[in-house]
């Protein structure tokens, strides 16, 4: 068995998929410091399970993945693979190659595989535990670990020991062991502690079963007896039922006779009502009818008076007044026209006061017709009101007294009410013309608080505008000041040397770098780096004996190369590329010495013709090419000089430097422009404030102005409203004082003996003389309209005498057609008397008819009036034998629900109580039923050897008795748990599947330390014998080591195999110390080597990976330590990583690692021929 082959994917430096292969024997890996040689043994170890990060060299597990350079990213993952050859079988695998893959992610994650199968840790540890791959990994040295080694405990000794000789697989068997019996103890310890809860639980709960038993008896009796006193109450029940069934047939029928007897009687009080409705319609009838034709005989009287008085007006009327002057003659008399208005303005005057005199007359005369024609229609209306009874018109006086009254009142309500809203009105405007004025000062603030607003606000969009311009800006410098320092680190980076020269900084005589004391012209920094190759990244030292000390001391320190100029050379000749450098007056020699014979041109076409001007000469170009006769340098290059660089990083310094500055200004101006910003948005919130309060106020304002406005037009409209009704009111009350002084009137007339036909003489006599009256009134008025008119003619000169000509003219045929009228009314008036007359005669005959229907009427009315009387006695008394009938048979109905009712509780109750429905209970336990006898006398229940006695006959009285004996038993067992049956026999198993599982556990535990006690034997027997054998080899291989000296292993416990641990005590030639600490560091690792080597040699495993572990031994010892890996080559196979060229030279094969200046290491292997 040996390690065939190790694959590498992004573990730590190896990016890179990298292959090493391995074969027998031994294998060294080389390569200078910090190339990665040492990350070899990390993976071996890595992968072949170690869990420790600190192991590893690392911080945390994560960082075994690829971290990345300046020039490749970071890896999210390592990956590697480890090939065995397991030809000889010593793994426990079926495979001649076992392949173990270990995968670890950056998220954390970790992966194994053997043979490509997914597998966990322990399935790796457990097929390498025989290798001698354990916790210690004693196989596999690391750097620094000899230390460790020497630095440990006895008890960490002795698991080296253990691990060697393959302990780990018992011991691991051994914690397996305990951990199971420490888990069968406290399972054990529960187990017993539930037996003997279950033991003390079992006592009681037999004594609830035991209850629950007898319970169950008497319950069954209880049961039983219950259930026979509901099936005969039940039974009962529904004979009863059934009995209030028949007897509701009858009930029926006589309910039916009642209400047939009911329903006739209400028709015949129907139709008495009907007839009797039709009587008063008739007799209604008949009185409206004598009513009209009452008024109808008295309006037929007053037309008859109206048409006399304009016949004898008709015959009455004068002759035409033809006597008015011609309208020439009117022409003739205009010169006596002053004259005559003198003498018409007298007579004007005369005849306003005849036509005073007159109207005076004709409003007496129509005074005194009018109240003779009222006395004459009260006189007729009182012969009416006598018939019909003094009791009406008492009545209605009285209730027009009550109206009036309801009325004065009502007004006097009405008119404190206008009173109270014209208050109200009032006090409304005035809080209107207040909360106006109080408006109109708030609209000036209101535009006042806007303007203020409306500055603050532009204002704070200006500041917020500039403040995102100094944002934006901001962000802008920061982003460019991110880029340029960015770029100064990587120019810092790139002008960084990694040669030998970075130690010589610093030294006595050392000046520093050409590149650091030199400036070169903008532009030209590529063509000056050309020309001086490669003393442009050279160290320049004061003289020449301190340029030689810095070379001896790279050589000396092995640090590598580096040129060195040596200032104060000669100059030599003068060269036009030394133009175009600045330096200090101690270089200027040797530049001249390094330029010599070189030219700056642009461009290669310049290059040419300067070549050709002079062959000698070597031309460089703007951008670094070097041309001349024998060889040309130059296309494209990926890297620029070290000068360029240097010149790009002071432009780019200069660059962050500006930008520094620009971002502070505005890092400044910033935080003017937030402040005052915030002074702004203050302003602008104060008065947005203000503009929202006294839009509020506003607000308040106007509405409070709208509801006193509503306020005012309401009580406005009110007031209105009850002016209205006043007046309504106070004319009401005029019609009513009329009416009462009208009805008055009547009732006195009325009152009186009864008078004859009022004779209408005197009303006839005084309608003459208001007809004439008024005749005469209107000729005054002619008169004096016609004065008047003459007047107006006269004052109007020859105008007037015009008009007054027409005038004169309209005048007289006014006057005729006014005759004609007259002549026709008179006519009308005639023919209207003529029919009146008629029309009077016939209205005073059908007033007698209308008498008599109306008697008849009244008559038919009495007698149909007495029979709606006795339809309605019978009808009630038939109702209340109905009523009586219905309430017995509602009686009844109330009787019969009640015993459903009671039928449903008891089938409600049988199925609740005992889960059977009504007719099977009565069909089960009925009273026609047997009662079964299911105790014995004393109670208990009957046994299967009892004899069952013969069921005995149902009686109440002994089912209730049985009932209440049982009732006594439940109450004398007190609470019983119902599941204590259940219960009690569950326990009963749960105690016996418990007692056989503690058995069980009993036997286990002593199969348990029983192995635990063959495991310790076998331990000790294997430690002791791989103790012995190391302790012997430790001797051996400590002479060889250290010739003369004395070396041994001491026991911390001597007797006790099992946890002694181990010292170590070596004593070098002439030297009387033991300690290890006394040792010097050389000596250290070479005891621990000797350690180390003796368990290889008395427990030999298949291979053996040392990492420079003869790195602090001299020429004579590591002669030594190479003679025993000669011998361990025999056997094993070893991978040493060494720096030491003797160990190189008895390598069977070689791997060189080295690192390129991209941080990622990478292989290079030889075999070597052994001579």
């Amino acid at each position: 068995m040996y390690l065939k082959q190790l694959i590498l994917r992004g573990f730590k430096s190896f990016a890179s998929a990298t292959t090493l292969n391995f074969e027998p024997g031994i294998t060294c890996i080389v390569g200078p410091n910090g190339s990665g040689k040492s990350n070899v043994v990390d993976a071996l170890s890595w992968v072949m399970g170690e869990q420790g990060a600190k192991s590893l060299r690392g911080g945390k597990m994560e960082d075994v993945i690829f971290a990345g350079t300046s020039r490749r990213a970071p890896l999210g993952r390592a990956e590697v693979q480890l090939t065995i050859d397991n030809s000889d079988g010593a793994l426990p695998i079926e495979y001649s190659e076992v392949t173990i893959t270990r995968t670890m992610f950056r998220s954390g994650g970790s992966e194994y595989a053997i043979n490509g199968v997914p597998s966990r840790l322990l399935d790796v540890t457990e097929l390498l535990s025989d290798s001698g791959i354990g916790r210690e990994m004693h196989v596999i040295v690391g750097q620094g670990q000899l230390d460790a080694i020497l630095q440990a405990t006895p008890e960490s000794r002795r698991g080296f020991i253990e691990e060697a000789a393959g302990v780990l697989k018992h011991r691991k068997r051994k914690e397996k062991a305990v951990r199971k019996l420490e888990g069968t103890r406290a399972n054990l310890e529960r187990l017993q502690d539930l037996i003997g809860e279950l033991q003390r639980q079992l006592k009681p709960l037999g004594r609830q079963a035991e209850a629950a038993r007898r319970a169950a008896v008497i319950q069954a009796e209880q049961r039983d007896a219950k259930a026979r006193l509901l099936a005969d109450d039940l039974h009962a029940a529904r004979e009863a039922l059934a009995a209030d069934l028949a007897d509701e047939a009858a009930a029926a029928e006589a309910k039916k006779c009642a209400e047939t007897e009911a329903n006739a009687a209400l028709a015949a009080e129907e139709a008495a009502e009907a007839e009797l409705k039709k009587a008063a319609q008739d007799f209604d009838r008949c009185q409206e009818r004598w009513y009209a034709l009452a008024a109808l005989k008295e309006r037929v009287s007053s037309t008859i008076s109206v048409a006399t008085e304009r016949m004898r007006h008709g015959d009455a009327q004068p002759a035409i007044d033809a006597s008015g002057r011609d309208p020439d003659s009117l022409e003739a008399e205009a010169r006596e026209i002053r004259r005559r208005e003198t003498e018409l303005a007298d007579d004007i005057e005369q005849a306003r006061s005849t036509l005073h005199d007159a109207s005076g007359r004709r409003n007496e005369a129509e005074t005194q017709h009018a109240e003779a024609e009222q006395a004459y229609a009260a006189a007729l209306r009182a012969v009416a009101d006598r018939r019909e009874g003094l009791a009406r018109l008492k009545g209605e006086a009285a209730a027009v007294r009550s109206r009036l009254e309801a009325e004065q009142e009502e007004q006097e309500r009405l008119v404190a009410r206008r009173e109270e809203a014209l208050a109200r009105a009032q006090e409304a405007a005035e809080q209107y013309r207040q909360t106006e004025n109080t408006l109109a000062g708030l609209g000036t603030d209101e535009s006042n608080l806007d303007a203020m607003w409306e500055a603050a606000n532009s204002s704070v969009i200006e500041h917020e505008a500039e403040v995102a311009r100094l944002v934006e800006e901001g962000t802008r410098l920061a982003k460019d000041k991110a880029a340029l320092v960015a770029r100064v680190e990587a120019l810092r980076l790139a002008t960084r040397q990694r040669d030998g020269s970075t130690e010589l900084l610093g030294r006595t005589g050392v000046l520093g770098r050409m590149g650091d004391l030199i400036q070169v012209a903008p532009g030209w920094e590529q063509a000056v780096a050309t020309g001086l190759g490669a003393a442009a990244e050279a160290i320049v030292a004061a003289s020449l004996d301190d340029a030689l000390s810095a070379v001896a001391h790279l050589a000396a320190e092995d640090l590598g190369r580096s040129h060195v100029v040596v200032a104060g050379a000669e100059a030599g000749e003068a060269t036009p590329l030394l133009e175009l450098i600045a330096a200090c007056q101690e270089l200027t020699g040797a530049l001249s010495r390094l330029l010599a014979g070189i030219v700056a041109v642009e461009d290669l076409p310049a290059a040419k013709q300067a070549i050709e001007e002079n062959p000698s000469l070597i031309a460089v170009t703007r951008v670094g090419e070097r041309v001349s006769r024998w060889l040309v340098e130059g296309g494209s290059t990926a890297k620029p000089s070290l000068l360029a660089l240097k010149a790009d990083l002071a432009e780019t310094e200069e660059q962050m430097a500006q930008v520094a500055a620009d971002s502070d200004r505005q890092r400044f101006a910033l935080e003017a422009a937030r402040a005052v910003l915030q002074r702004a948005r203050a302003e602008e919130a104060t008065a947005l404030a203000s503009l929202h309060e006294s839009d509020a106020q506003f607000a308040a304002i106007s509405d409070a102005l709208g509801s006193y406005r509503q306020t005012q037009a309401a009580a406005t409209r009110e007031a209105d409203r009850l002016t209205s009704a006043i007046e309504a009111a106070r004319q009401g009350r005029v019609d009513h004082e009329t009416r009462l002084a009208e009805l008055e009137a009547r009732l006195v007339a009325a009152s009186g003996e009864e008078i004859l036909e009022p004779d209408p003489t005197n009303r006839d006599e005084l309608a003459v003389a208001a007809r004439l009256a008024r005749q005469t009134e209107m000729e005054t008025r002619l008169q004096l309209r016609t004065i008047e008119e003459q007047a107006r003619s006269l004052a109007g000169r020859a105008e007037g005498l015009l008009r007054a000509a027409a005038a004169e003219r309209q005048s007289r045929a006014r006057a005729r057609a006014r005759a004609e009228q007259f002549r026709r009314e008179a006519a009308v008036g005639r023919a209207v008397y003529d029919a009146a007359r008629r029309l009077f005669g016939m209205i005073e005959n059908a007033m007698e008819r209308a008498t008599t229907s109306r008697d008849e009427a009244e008559t038919r009315r009495r007698f149909a009036e007495a029979a709606t009387v006795e339809t309605r006695q019978a009808s009630r008394a038939a109702g209340q034998r109905l009523e009586e009938l219905m309430r017995g048979a509602h009686r009844d109905e109330l009787v019969r629900i009640e015993r459903r009712m009671r039928i449903e509780q008891l089938e409600e109750k049988s199925l609740a109580e005992l889960g059977l429905e009504g007719d099977q209970l009565v069909a089960e336990y009925g009273p026609n039923q047997p009662v079964p006898v299911i105790t014995r006398p004393d109670g208990t229940a009957l046994g299967p050897e009892d004899e069952v006695p013969d069921p005995v006959a149902y009686v109440r009285a002994e089912q209730e008795k049985r009932l209440r004996r049982a009732e006594r038993g439940l109450a004398a067992l007190g609470r019983v748990n119902p599941l204590a049956l259940e219960e009690f026999e569950a326990l009963k198993t749960r105690h016996a599947f418990l007692a056989e599982q503690l058995a069980d556990l009993k036997q286990t535990r002593a199969d348990l330390l029983a192995l635990i006690d063959d495991v310790d034997k076998r331990v000790q027997e294997v430690f002791e014998a791989a103790y012995h054998d190391v302790e012997h080899t430790f001797g051996e291989v400590f002479q060889r080591l250290f010739p003369g000296g004395e070396g041994k292993l001491l026991l911390t416990d001597p007797g006790n195999w099992l946890e002694t641990g181990v010292d170590v005590e070596a004593r070098p030639a002439g030297k009387q110390v033991k300690r290890l600490s006394l040792l010097s560091g050389g000596e250290r690792s070479l005891v621990a080597v000797a350690f180390l080597v003796s368990l290889f040699i008395a427990r030999p495993s298949p291979f053996y990976i040392l990492d420079e572990v003869e790195a602090a031994l001299d020429d004579a010892n590591l002669g030594r330590l190479l003679g025993i890996y000669e011998e361990l080559r025999q056997n094993s196979q070893l991978l040493v990583i060494t720096h030491q060229k003797r160990t190189m030279e008895i390598a069977d094969s070689l791997y060189g690692v080295t690192m390129r200046g991209d941080g990622i290491s990478t292989v290079v292997s030889q075999r070597l021929q052994q001579p």
